[in-house]
């Protein structure tokens, strides 16, 4: 019998990247404090939550391969997350016209049973337009993307607020690398194909 797979995130864009492989999951939330550490550097900061995600939910079902994920947009050093409200998202998009930002996408997959456990970065780089006030008021209207890292909803219609993307794991923008899942999983002995 297969193991049980849990994605450890309350994210509905994970969840639906995940249910991309057809395989069956279940989805738990991790209740982990995000709260950056003092001169964290977004990308360890990334790795580090996604690491904390898969350890903290295949610490209540030990015998399941845990997926944990987590993304932090970086601009110039600096970690920028979800905005939560109107107001954050206009100043976030504000500082990121005409800006490159990497979005840094870490994932982790943990089996405590087995002693499983790996993790990986997937950086993807992204030049963001000149954006006009008005731009960025339509595009908040209409997406409302106030649970994205950066506000960048590339799946809808931020993907007008871009220039350019440069990634090797096209689904690491959405928020879960699924080619390097995929190897993880495989490594953990979940079966794919």
């Amino acid at each position: 019998m297969p193991p049980l797979l849990i994605l450890g995130s309350t994210s509905r864009y994970r969840r639906d990247l995940l249910s991309r492989l057809h395989l069956p999951f279940e989805v738990h939330a991790p209740e982990v404090d995000e709260t950056p550490l003092v001169g964290e550097s977004p990308r360890a900061l990334a790795q580090r939550l996604a690491l904390a995600k898969a350890h903290a939910v295949a610490a209540r079902f030990p015998e399941a391969v845990v997926i944990g994920s987590d993304q932090v947009a970086d601009l110039n050093g600096e970690p920028l997350g979800k905005p939560g409200t109107h107001a954050r998202a206009v100043a976030q998009l504000q500082r990121m016209r005409g800006q490159t930002l990497v979005f840094q996408t870490a994932v982790a997959v943990v089996c405590r049973a087995s002693g499983f456990a790996q993790h990986d970065l997937a950086p993807v780089r992204v030049v963001f337009r000149n954006l006009h006030d008005s731009e960025i008021e339509n595009y908040l209207q209409i997406e409302q993307p106030y649970d994205c890292a950066g506000s960048a909803k590339s799946e809808g219609l931020g993907i007008a607020l871009l220039e350019t993307i440069d990634s090797d794991d096209p689904t690491a923008l959405v928020g879960l690398p699924l080619i390097r899942t995929c190897r993880m999983l495989r490594a953990a002995g979940v079966v794919l194909l």
